[in-house]
């Protein structure tokens, strides 16, 4: 069973770029650098989901646009952030911007990251397309959803 949890352990360390020359790799320390990881990576992301929040927060008279946005595939460039394209359909009869709430999650739905684009302009009628990129690098197999949109 220690067998796999020192395996385990650094495996996580080595996903998180952990790994460092140290006095101390007791499986304590390393137990412990793995939760500081884990606790910064939940940071990191009550950090960015809390700035959509506020984002959204600053819209006045928006309606909701979930349905009008469409998101394409993620892609992870050489520097670990991953991206998506955005795509907002404008059924009003004047030119709208959309604020698209994009989250990044993992295979099983776990949030990594949640970043809000703004597709600015959008001609009645017509379509806008905007591009969402994660705060930080991301890893796996990386999904993105919308998970909310307004149109004002």
């Amino acid at each position: 069973m220690t067998r796999w949890t020192t395996a385990a352990l650094l495996t996580a360390l080595a996903l998180t770029g952990l790994t460092a020359c140290s006095d101390d790799d007791t499986p304590s320390s390393v137990a412990s650098k793995v939760a500081s990881a884990a606790s910064r990576a939940g940071d990191t992301v009550a950090s960015a989901t809390a700035e959509a929040g506020r984002r959204f927060d600053d819209i006045k008279n928006g309606v909701d646009a979930k349905d009008a946005v469409r998101l394409g595939r993620p892609v992870t460039a050489s520097d670990g952030r991953t991206t998506v394209g955005v795509t907002a359909a404008n059924s009003a009869a004047g030119a709208k911007s959309f604020a698209v709430q994009v989250d990044f999650t993992d295979g099983s739905g776990k949030l990594l990251d949640a970043v809000v684009v703004t597709v600015p302009d959008v001609p009645a009628g017509g379509t806008g397309r905007g591009t969402a990129r994660s705060t930080h690098r991301l890893s796996g197999d990386v999904r993105a959803k919308v998970s909310r949109a307004v149109r004002y």
